[in-house]
């Protein structure tokens, strides 16, 4: 090679590795010295450029399924573990001294623990110089007894009994006097003094104990209180679901009260509830716990047993005398013949058919003849041991809604799966209802029906948009267009199409427009809350057919729309139907004061006292059970 090509070849090597260095900084597309010396154009390098980026590039579609960003949710409220009410110590340091001579004077040493606010109530009393009320002349008083033989009993009220023990000082006043005789011979050398000098500690002692019960017995009682008016427990602490009011109790006023009264026991049974619900689900704890115990044992048939008519079935004779056990004098007197004519055979015939559609229709359930879980399960009914705890729980629950629910208002007991409307303080009508599947619960709370919409727009909550909305959109952006709903970013009506679905949803709302498919039907009853639940209709009749029906998203779905809204607008039911046939969205307000009750409860007293039971569909009463479990650990410690 001679010594000009060596300095040419150089020089191109210099001007290539300068034109490779500064490619980042210059056009990808740009012409470069090497293309220019092999002759290409600046246009068939943009070319050969857009078609590398064809090749390696991934499509559209590519891009959807990779879905690089993760699908959030929005998750369900959730269930806690309880806990009770923290205990501190009484002040019992800060009471009024008193006489040397007096019992009192150890009041200040005793040491109780109590809830925070029975604490305080019970230092606002002593701090006044309040007089004891359990303890006189060395032993305890007849209103100390009688309040105990009351807390003995606490069980008839739905309580433990567990809750309110405390120890009783065993030295009665004789024995108390009997150690106060004796004497301790002491040197005069070693006393100071001529002759034997008395003691009694035991005395010392027994005024102690007398005053720790005093304190003790003064904090049961105020808990006690307390528990009769509002319940042991607090429902906000169970779960996110439960969004309920506590009742207001004075505290302060009971020691006082109980001070004042003729009688400490009337006074505390008189703040018991006394609505007939309450009271009906109390008399059937008493003769539920009365019950002998083969009555205690309820029919077994088999859980999975499934019976058409025209079948046979060995366990069809257990069937009918649980039928008869159960069923109500007017369903045996109906088929009084079929169940005399019955001779234990396995055929499942016409006539036995006849008497099962009777016995569902009764219990609520879909009567046409076949013998299901749910059929199963209303005819062996509930143990008796199971009764009695779904009605200690509801004694509770019943305590967590107002005292009086009114002489009007809309009751919904979820796991009944019905609503019942009362005026003029009756049932006047129920009817079947959907309510929350268990990943959707409903919640549990009361308020004021406020406005019946016509022709309503559904507006799309959140959780929907994001849980299950989300998903098709960010395959299908059309989606929404497609199945007729309407979209807002900042309130501005655009397509869905013009949404970025990989980004936060926060601004965007959709609604789905009145129409025979919209998913609320033909009208909504609304009761604004933090929920977003309200009653409403729906194209999905098919779901009233069902025994369970929990299986919405949470709001509360009637099988009679029209029924119940004629009944809170007070007006007919044609009118309602005259409206809807307009064919406008209307907000029409509802001008009577109607609470609506959105309740849970597993036992619960029909219109007639009876009361009734029902599957835990959501697993409350479990969860009010541990709650129940929790405070009498807490209070035993």
């Amino acid at each position: 090679m001679s010594h000009s090509q060596k300095k040419t070849r150089l020089v191109l090597a210099l001007l290539s590795g300068i034109s490779f260095a500064c490619m980042g900084a210059i056009d990808a597309h740009a012409l470069t010295l090497m293309d220019m010396l092999r002759g290409k154009t600046r246009q068939s390098v943009q070319e050969q450029v857009e078609s590398q980026t064809r090749a390696t590039a991934p499509t559209q579609r590519e891009i959807d399924m990779s879905d690089p960003e993760p699908l959030p949710k929005v998750s369900a409220p959730k269930y806690f573990t309880y806990r009770a009410d923290a205990m501190r110590q009484i002040k019992a340091q800060s009471f009024p001294a008193a006489q040397a001579s007096d019992a009192t004077r150890f009041l200040a040493e005793a040491r109780v623990l109590a809830p925070a606010d029975v604490a305080a109530a019970v230092e606002a009393y002593y701090a006044k110089g309040g007089a004891p009320l359990w303890v006189e002349k060395g032993d305890l008083t007849e209103r100390a007894r009688t309040v105990l033989a009351l807390f003995d009993k606490a069980a008839d009220y739905g309580f433990d009994p567990a809750d309110y023990r405390l120890p009783v000082p065993a030295m009665t006043t004789a024995s108390v006097a009997d150690a106060s005789a004796s004497v301790v011979p002491v040197s005069a050398d070693a006393a100071g003094l001529s002759e034997t000098a008395p003691v009694a500690p035991a005395a010392d002692q027994h005024d102690r104990d007398l005053m720790q019960f005093e304190l003790a017995m003064s904090a049961k009682v105020v808990m006690f209180a307390e528990d009769m008016v509002r319940g042991r427990i607090d429902p906000n602490r169970i779960s996110e679901y439960h969004d309920l009011k506590r009742r207001d109790v004075k505290l302060d006023l009971v020691l006082p009260f109980v001070r004042n009264a003729p009688d400490a026991v009337a006074y505390l049974q008189s703040l018991e509830p006394t609505s007939p619900e309450y009271q009906a689900l109390k008399a059937e704890l008493t003769r539920l716990r009365a019950e002998s115990g083969a009555a205690r044992q309820s029919v077994r048939l088999p859980e999975n047993l499934l019976l058409k008519p025209g079948n046979s079935s060995a366990d069809l004779a257990n069937l009918v005398a649980a039928i008869e056990h159960r069923a109500s004098d007017t369903l045996k007197a109906t088929h009084a013949a079929t169940l005399a004519a019955y001779q234990d055979t396995p055929e499942y015939g016409p006539d036995l058919v006849e008497l099962v559609k009777g016995f569902q229709k009764e219990a609520g359930l879909k009567p046409d003849g076949v013998v299901g879980p749910a059929t199963v399960r209303a005819i062996a009914g509930h143990t008796t041991d199971d009764k009695i705890e779904k009605v200690i729980v509801a004694m509770e629950q019943s305590r967590w809604l107002p005292e009086d629910l009114g002489d009007r208002y809309v009751f919904i007991n979820q796991p009944a799966f019905r609503v019942y409307y009362h005026d003029q303080g009756r049932e006047q009508f129920s009817m079947r209802v959907v309510v929350g599947s268990p990943s959707h619960q409903t919640f549990f709370f009361h308020d004021e029906i406020k406005t019946v919409e016509l022709n309503p727009y559904w507006g799309v909550p959140q959780s929907i948009i994001i849980n299950e909305m989300l998903p098709k959109l960010r395959q299908d952006p059309t989606y929404l267009d497609r199945m007729g709903y309407q979209v807002e970013v900042g309130g501005k009506a655009v397509s869905s199409t013009a949404v970025n679905w990989f980004a936060s949803t926060q601004s965007v709302s959709v609604r789905q427009p009145p129409s025979s498919d919209n998913a609320l039907g033909e009208l909504k009853i609304l009761f604004p809350n933090a929920h977003a639940i309200y009653m409403h209709d729906t194209p999905q009749k098919s779901f009233f057919q069902r025994d369970m029906r929990a299986l919405s998203h949470g709001c509360v779905r009637l099988a009679e729309p029209r029924k119940m809204a004629a009944a809170v607008l007070g007006i007919s039911e044609q009118d309602v139907g005259a409206r809807i046939a307009q064919g406008k969205n209307v907000a029409v307000p509802v001008t009577a004061k109607i609470p609506v009750y959105v309740s849970y409860f597993t036992a619960w007293p029909n219109k007639d006292g009876k009361v009734e039971y029902f599957d835990d569909v959501y697993g409350r009463d479990s969860a009010v059970e541990k709650a129940f479990a929790a405070t009498t650990k807490a209070r035993g410690a």
